[in-house]
């Protein structure tokens, strides 16, 4: 009643997945299998690299963002002219 912790039990179920598949048909399945894995471990490892770099991108904006200046003359310097005054 322990689950699948008998070599009988694993045993069994090797003969029924033979039956199932072929022995042919299990490398091939097997093979598919871990490409799959192979993809999917390659795609989590280039999004954490894309994180990294984003992150990465993010603080060298931060540090090397200019500091607004203030200009040297007022942007409003037609409304400080004498309104009667026509050029």
């Amino acid at each position: 009643m322990g689950g699948f912790t008998s070599v009988w039990h694993w045993l069994i179920v090797l003969v029924v997945i033979l039956l199932l598949f072929g022995a042919k048909r299990i490398p091939e399945l097997a093979k598919g299998l871990g490409s799959g894995i192979k993809n999917f471990k390659k795609a989590v490892k280039d999004d954490e690299e894309e994180k990294k770099e984003g992150k990465e991108e993010v603080q060298t904006l931060h540090t090397t963002s200019p500091n607004p200046q203030t200009p040297n003359s007022p942007q409003s310097s037609t409304q400080t002219k004498d309104p009667t005054k026509v050029s």
